[in-house]
Order: structure tokens, then C-alpha cells, then sequence
């Protein structure tokens, strides 16, 4: 069984929806093939700290509604260490511009919810999926589902199914480039019905490692401390979680934390990665597929939508104004927006985090740049600017 449409989506997690919410608005016909089950989609805990074009983003798609009604606006956050707390204030270091708190959870389930309401197709629970001739004229994508063999030919394959999907793996080795760094530590987050340790995020760099107090909502946190990368989530109880995290904030934020039951759990691994190009054919690779950041400058789905941004632009700039020139540059422009991500992810993560095979010079290295960085408004501007997002080209 084969059926037509103009743009093919891989994955249906926030990139592959907002890319099919984008086409849909600007009356381009699309499928989202999902490998995984709409539960499993909506059950993985990420990122909630959205930068404004992102929110703009996600706005023009049609689907801010509940975001705007019930997103956390925030203007700046704060630097913890040697006991004391330094607020960033992005508001008035960067012109006015600020950030918002809301769950990738959430707005996953919004864009599902608005494509349902339009009608639009998504197959979830996709078997063998398998793209083919994505160097020529004519892709196609194959899939099994209840037993039987499906098939989709279109014009173009947005590749937006994640890290290890099946978008980046069907590219030839010979036409990509990787570039790969594994961090030797990873993040333990726990979610739990307990109110926030502060309005604002708590970075907190500490000599027993890393801590996080991020939040949900008013009444839900989200808080994270540095573990080994050989930690299981077995080893760590509720309560000996909400120890560690205390003992690696400041007495006042310390004080604040009301420990409660968790709601998930788990361990995050850090890498960065980038993948290049990210054009083969008529496939491009979009979000996760093309790079990992660090979850430490809170980069990663914002990165993925700047990369919709530029790929449903050229797509309509293709279909509506029959020029090429928005998917020849999609590449291009899309990495050098990766790789400054890349950068102030990497530098966030060193700044903050104990690496177990640095010793004393590398800790006072350290120190010196963190004081140098509350006692410069230079400085604390450049971590501004790139806190709440770069403008896009």
C-alpha cells in the first residue's frame, strides 16, 4: 500500500511535530512516522526551559496557547558557589529579553493534541522503518505496521526521529562527519510534587559536583545533582537525592528544599555531538538526529527548533516560491547556530561541573572564571546573550 504526500516527518517527538504544525499552517501535506507509542513519547522527561524564538516558534505554529497561559517567565537566574549565590540578570543585560519555564512534556502534548484536532496523520508504533532513495527525485519510506507493509513516496524526508534513529544511520558513512565528546559524569534528575527552591534557577557548583534547581510549575520542581556515569538510579534513594542536593547549595537555597516523593527518576548521560552536513539528497536531519548538547546551558530543544525554523522555511520557500535557495543553505546556516550552542554548552558544563581527572590547578582554574565572571558585566553579558538564545539568521 503506498500513499502520497509532500513532506515525510521521521519521528514524532517535539521537532517532528512542530515541523509538521509549521508545513500544515502553510497548507503543505506531511506524515509523521513514530517508531514508539504515543505514551512512550509523551513519558520522556526533557528539557523545559524554552528561549523567546522558540516560544515565538511555537506561537506562529498555532499550539502556544496553553504555553503562554501557563508558562513560567523568568528574567534571569543564579550562579551558586563558595556559598553564595550571583543572580544573571538577563532582562537587563540583554536588552529586555528573557526565557520560559515549560516542561518539553507539555508542549509534546500540546502539538499532538493540535495535529489530532486538525486530522492530520501520525502513525505511531511504525515497525522496520527504512528510507530509500533519498538521493534522488523520487524518497520513499517504508514501514510495518499490523503485519503489513506500507509504503510512502514524497518530495522530501525531514529526519527529526533523535540520536538514535533511523534517519542518521540510513546516510552512507562515507557522506557524514561526526564530532563526539563523552562527559565522564552524568545528571541524576528527580521530579517531584514540591515547590520550587527559589523562583528563579539555582546553577550550583560545588566540590562534591554539580546541582540544578530547576522547576515545572509552582508547585513541581525538577532538580538535578552530578553523579558518576557508572551510577544506576537503584543506588539513589528519594531521600539520599534531597541530602546531596542540600549539601550542594548555599545555606538560604539549602534550607528551602522541602524533599517529597519523586515522580521519575533517571540518569542522563552528557556528550555533545554534531553530525555534518545535514542535507543528503533530499533528506535533511533536523534536532537530535544532527547533534547532542549538554543539557547544562539548557540548549537542546531550542537548537532543534531553530533547525525546524530554518528547514519549514525553505520547505515553503520551495513550495510556495518554487526556490531552492532556503534548502541549499538549511545546512550551513543550521551549524553555525549548532556549533555556538555547542560552545557555550561545552563552556557552561566546564565551568560547572567536577571532572574526576582534574586535580588542583584545573579547580582553581576554574574558581578564577567563575569570580571573574559575577565581578564583569562583560562577561556576565556574553553568558546573558547566550542564555535566552542568539538571534536567528
Amino acid at each position: 500500500m503506498t500513499t502520497r504526500t509532500q513532506v515525510a516527518i521521521v519521528g514524532a517527538g517535539p521537532s517532528g511535530l512542530l515541523m509538521g504544525a509549521l508545513l500544515h499552517r502553510a497548507g503543505i501535506d506531511n506524515i509523521i512516522i513514530e517508531q514508539r507509542s504515543a505514551d512512550y513519547v509523551l513519558s520522556r522527561i526533557r528539557a523545559g526551559l524554552l528561549e523567546q524564538t522558540t516560544v515565538d516558534l511555537v506561537t506562529q505554529a498555532g499550539v502556544g496557547g496553553n504555553m503562554l497561559a501557563h508558562g513560567l517567565e523568568h528574567h534571569g537566574f543564579e550562579i551558586s558557589f563558595n556559598g553564595q549565590r550571583h543572580r544573571i540578570d538577563l532582562q537587563g543585560l540583554t536588552g529586555g529579553k528573557s526565557v520560559m519555564v515549560y516542561g518539553q512534556t507539555e508542549l509534546t502534548r500540546d502539538l499532538m493534541a493540535a495535529r489530532s484536532a486538525a486530522l492530520l496523520p501520525t502513525v505511531y508504533e511504525a515497525a522496520e522503518v527504512a528510507l530509500h532513495d533519498f538521493d534522488s527525485t523520487a524518497p520513499r519510506l517504508s514501514y510495518r505496521k499490523d503485519g503489513a507493509l506500507h509504503e510512502i513516496a514524497c518530495d522530501f524526508i525531514a529526519g527529526c526521529d533523535g540520536f538514535h534513529g533511523i534517519s542518521r544511520a540510513s546516510v552512507p558513512a562515507t557522506a557524514i562527519q561526526t564530532f563526539e565528546r563523552v562527559y565522564p559524569f552524568g545528571w541524576l534528575g528527580v521530579l517531584a510534587d514540591t515547590p520550587p527552591v527559589s523562583e528563579e534557577l539555582i546553577y550550583a557548583q560545588h566540590e562534591r559536583g554539580f546541582a540544578l534547581c530547576s522547576m515545572r510549575s509552582k508547585t513541581r520542581s525538577r532538580c538535578y545533582v552530578q553523579c558518576s556515569a557508572s551510577d544506576t538510579v537503584d543506588q539513589w534513594s528519594d531521600a539520599r537525592f534531597w541530602d546531596e542536593l542540600r549539601l550542594r547549595l548555599d545555606p538560604e537555597a539549602a534550607d528551602r528544599v522541602r524533599a517529597a516523593s519523586s515522580i521519575e527518576k533517571s540518569i542522563a548521560p552528557l556528550r555533545s555531538f554534531v553530525a555534518e552536513p545535514l542535507r543528503f539528497g533530499r533528506l535533511f536531519l533536523a534536532g537530535d538526529a544532527a547533534h547532542i548538547v549538554p543539557p547544562t546551558g539548557a540548549k537542546g530543544l531550542n537548537l532543534a527548533a531553530a533547525d525546524v525554523r530554518y528547514l519549514s522555511q525553505g520547505l515553503i520557500e520551495h513550495y510556495q516560491e518554487q526556490s531552492a535557495a532556503g534548502l541549499d543553505a538549511y545546512s550551513a546556516k543550521a551549524l553555525r547556530r549548532i556549533w555556538k550552542a555547542e560552545r557555550f554548552s561545552w563552556s557552561m558544563t566546564r565551568l560547572l561541573h567536577q571532572f574526576p581527572d582534574e586535580g588542583g590547578f584545573e579547580a582553581r582554574l576554574q574558581q578564577a572564571e567563575l569570580n571573574y565572571l559575577v565581578g564583569s558585566t562583560a562577561a556576565m553579558t556574553v553568558m546573558a546573550e547566550n542564555y535566552v538564545g542568539l538571534p536567528l539568521e
